[in-house]
């Protein structure tokens, strides 16, 4: 992705010199976690120890580039979702912010820790990301700096569900709804966002490089729940499913890239997810 002379965003909180103390989770644990938790509303505070704050180590130049990173193509969702705002919806975009952190921090939704993952809580309306989690996407087989991209636009794009009053909907469906019927609106939720970070994508195509688009689609197959929960050793249970499996990610995200419209990304009125 071509991010030389792009805006950075300023919508960047920057706590990645402090952390609340917290325990290590080791590769399987973090992708059980992953594959069983899902974004908002849930308190991941049981997963981290509670404690002071700790002053870490300075940043390495790898997290200080993954920072700038992380704010340029913060930059490119605000002016992306600003137009899409004012096109199609008539309306003003508020951008979201990204706390960038290291190891755990505190959110109203929770605690954060790289062992869950990138997530967005709407009741402060910011998106956490340990820079870390980059180098697990490497990892989980999604390489590339498009998938490092695409995990940033899948949060933002839950920003835009909270914005257009899908987030809160949803959510209080949940509230009433069974675990299992909870699950399931929840991988449409996330199948919307994906769908949406494909709308992203093509509103950017000035700033992709070669195979930059195959690298989201890749990321969005390699953190499907079904591929998590086997590399989990667990055998896939879809009433679990919180984000939809990897060929579901991988198509809506293309369905939004291809069509480059917010109509396009209705996975509660589709009949196939």
């Amino acid at each position: 992705m071509k991010l030389r002379g792009v805006r950075r965003s300023r919508n960047v909180e920057d706590r990645r010199g402090m952390a609340s103390g917290g325990m290590k989770v080791g590769a399987v644990g973090f992708l059980a976690v992953l594959a069983l938790s899902y974004f908002t509303g849930i308190d991941l505070t049981p997963l981290v120890s509670g404690g002071g704050d700790n002053r870490l180590e300075a940043p390495t130049a790898a997290e200080e580039e993954a920072a700038d990173f992380s704010a340029a193509v913060l930059g490119t969702t605000e002016s992306v979702w600003s137009d899409i705002f004012r096109d199609q919806l008539n309306a003003s975009y508020r951008p979201p912010v990204l706390v960038l952190f290291s190891g755990t921090t505190s959110s109203p939704c929770g605690g954060a820790s790289g062992a869950t993952g990138p997530f967005y809580c709407p009741a402060d309306r910011k998106a956490y990301l340990d820079t870390a989690f980059f180098a697990t996407l490497r990892q989980l087989g999604a390489k590339g700096d498009f998938a490092a991209a695409y995990v940033i636009a899948h949060e933002v794009a839950h920003h835009v569900q909270n914005e257009t009053g899908i987030l809160p909907e949803v959510n209080a469906l949940r509230q009433r709804a069974s675990e299992t019927e909870a699950n399931a609106l929840t991988v449409r939720l996330e199948l919307q966002a994906d769908c949406l970070s494909g709308v992203y994508a093509s509103r950017v195509d000035g700033l992709l490089e070669p195979g930059d688009l195959e690298e989201a689609l890749n990321a969005a197959r390699q953190i499907g729940d079904d591929t998590l929960q086997r590399r989990a050793g667990r055998v896939p249970q879809p009433h679990t499913f919180t984000h939809g499996t990897s060929e579901q990610r991988a198509r809506w995200f293309a369905r939004g890239y291809e069509g480059g419209d917010i109509d396009d990304c209705d996975t509660f009125g589709a009949a196939r997810l």
